[in-house]
């Protein structure tokens, strides 16, 4: 059924899934809406760039902001970036909250732990704080998920004037970082014994703002390149993918980042793109809703206001091809929700939250 759906995309792209779908709006004139997660007893969190978190209900009422949520540095990429319920939600109603903390001189990627009652967080807590703090309000990152064992993974940016950062272990811009959910080191991180701090779990990232894992638990990350040069990286524990030495892209004055595109000791892209689409949002698709998606990727691209679908054949990226175009909108956020259905978050002022279901 997949190979004959390939087959049909490559003979009109334009075509396929074009009456295969249903978009429904569920919430919209929403201020900057940055991520989604989904309630148990439905409904949803969704987490303002702003610096605010709402609940809204499965028919689209918005609540009140959430009390009790940190200050956030909400100037230019700063803000509040991703929201994430515990695997055990349903028994300790705890929620992380990844944002931008501290000020325009010393600012940082930040996990809030807190416990959700009613309308308001509780018991809040710090559990991590990217080292060093930076003076510029850019390349955050800011992606979480949880793995199987209960560890937690955040993605941090280079902080766009920062970018040597990402190949020094030690520091924990332009990096994947994994801990426990107090905030402290698993012990099977690479570089607890040595050779760099000890949360780090992959380096040499500039901005990832894509994070899932496939249903066989592989890690997928993707991340902002400069001028060209955006990729998606299949990571493995405690390597290098390169940026600022090795890089498909250029600056942003065409001037070269680097003059290599490979080098030993760095991993390659499992896919890049050249020019870039700002990819926001990461979906390794795993529902039942549309099956011939399954174990693809769904990527937000904010450039080209569409979501790029991703066919994965083995470990090679077949086609590619843009999805719900006919929104017209920079697309933040994308979610596979617990039935199947596909949640994307609009960007701007005006966002909005769109269903899509057959």
């Amino acid at each position: 059924m997949k190979n004959l759906l390939l087959l049909i995309t490559l003979l009109f792209p334009t075509l396929i899934f074009a009456a295969d779908y249903q978009m429904d709006v569920i919430a919209e004139e929403l201020n900057h809406p940055w991520s989604i997660d989904f309630l148990p007893e439905g409904g949803y969190l969704v987490a303002m760039k702003s610096g605010e978190v709402h609940l809204i209900t499965a028919t689209g009422e918005v609540s009140d902001p959430i009390a009790g949520g940190p200050d956030t540095y909400f100037e230019s990429q700063g803000g509040y970036f991703d929201i994430l319920l515990d695997p055990d939600y349903s028994t300790n109603q705890q929620v992380y909250l990844s944002y931008a903390g501290g000020t325009s001189e010393a600012n940082a990627t930040t996990i809030m732990r807190a416990t959700l009652n009613n309308n308001a967080f509780e018991n809040t807590e710090t559990i991590f704080t990217a080292s060093p703090t930076k003076a510029t309000p850019a390349h955050y990152g800011g992606k979480m998920h949880f793995l199987p064992d209960g560890t937690l993974l955040v993605t941090t940016g280079d902080g766009f004037e920062y970018r040597e950062a990402p190949q020094d272990t030690n520091s924990h811009l332009g990096k994947l970082i994994r801990i426990n959910t107090d905030g402290s080191v698993p012990a099977d991180n690479p570089f607890v014994n040595g050779g760099g701090d000890p949360k780090v779990y992959s380096y040499g990232h500039r901005n990832p703002q894509g994070l899932d894992l496939s249903p066989d638990g592989k890690i997928y990350l993707h991340e902002h390149g400069p001028k060209g040069g955006d990729e998606l990286n299949l990571i493995t524990k405690g390597a290098n993918y390169g940026w600022p030495a090795v890089t498909y892209g250029d600056n942003y004055s065409g001037a070269y980042v680097s003059p290599l595109k490979e080098a030993p000791g760095t991993l390659q892209p499992l896919h890049y793109w050249v020019p870039s689409i700002a990819p926001s949002g990461l979906l390794v698709y795993s529902g039942k809703m549309f099956p011939e998606w399954q174990g693809d990727f769904l990527v937000g691209a904010l450039v080209d206001n569409e979501v790029r679908h991703l066919d994965l054949q083995g470990n090679t990226i077949a086609s590619e091809q843009a999805l719900f175009s006919e929104l017209g909108k920079r697309i933040r956020d994308i979610r596979e929700a617990p039935d199947g259905s596909i949640f994307i978050l609009t960007d701007g002022e005006k966002g909005s939250v769109v269903r899509i279901s057959r």
